[in-house]
């Protein structure tokens, strides 16, 4: 719920770049918070922090330009649905993960329930297949760095602590990114960026802690899969507060969706 809250926040604005930089540096304050509370995170664990600000920031800018293009109710489900997929493959073929059979059908279910919802139609009632396209690449920036995360958190050894030294630095690239790409909106996000600011960026910050935490303490295929189902409620916001076209085809995905929820939480 609060990474479809963000989202939509981003989706929503007249300026994605303005509300999206709000949301990525909204995240610091708290990580400056917690950071003195925290342990610092291991010296195993800087090589994961490095490639992961790399991802992050890539995830950020493919997912501005396909907001740019494309509705909620679209871009997000493609982005989030195509990376538990990505994942599971990596997880199981390249790090041994061992998956039950009904585990790896429970995240097909929930892929295929979210990626379904790519072939209905946006807001206007036209396709957009380059919004789809760049919102497959950041799924696949979503799936590295989810497995980066997860990787580095356990070397970490402390998965708040690890987050709080990604949130800074993360707000650090975008900072130096918005200042050499668009230095106004630096300035407009203590304007009419500072909503954004304060409930986008705690809402991804707290977000983002838990699903980092979920990494040390189960396979990141399975956290990353379930993690997804936050398309339920970026379906509700986007057609009750952003007013895209709800249609069968959605509905359908979406109940795909918790179907495969429920496979993975309760039939293990």
């Amino acid at each position: 719920m609060l990474h479809a809250v963000w989202n939509a926040l981003v989706k929503g604005s007249a300026d994605v770049r303005v509300s999206m930089g709000a949301v990525i540096l909204g995240n610091v304050p708290l990580a400056l918070v917690i950071m003195p509370f925290v342990p610092l995170p291991a010296p195993e664990s800087i090589p994961f922090l490095v490639a992961a600000l790399v991802l992050h920031m890539g995830y950020q800018l493919f997912l501005l330009q396909s907001y740019r293009l494309g509705d909620l109710t679209q871009v997000y489900p493609i982005a989030r649905g195509s990376a538990p997929l990505i994942v599971t493959l990596f997880s199981v073929i390249v790090l041994g993960v061992y998956l039950t059979p009904i585990e790896l059908i429970a995240i097909v279910v929930i892929g295929v329930g979210i990626l379904s919802l790519s072939l209905v139609r946006r807001a206007d009632g036209l396709r957009n297949g380059h919004a789809a396209w760049l919102a497959l690449i950041t799924g696949g920036f979503i799936a590295s760095y989810s497995l980066v995360d997860g990787m580095g958190a356990r070397h970490a050894g402390t998965s708040l602590g690890y987050y709080c030294w990604l949130a800074i630095g993360n707000g650090i690239v975008m900072a130096l990114y918005l200042m050499t790409t668009s230095p106004n909106a630096l300035r407009d996000i203590v304007g009419k960026g500072r909503k954004t600011f304060v409930i986008g960026g705690s809402a991804a910050f707290i977000a983002y802690a838990l699903v980092t935490w979920a990494f040390t303490q189960a396979p990141i295929a399975l956290v990353t899969a379930l993690r997804e189902t936050s398309i339920v409620f970026a379906l509700l916001i986007g057609v009750f507060f952003l007013k895209e076209r709800l249609d069968l085809g959605k509905v359908f995905s979406t109940m795909t969706t918790l179907l495969g929820v429920v496979l993975l939480r309760y039939f293990k």
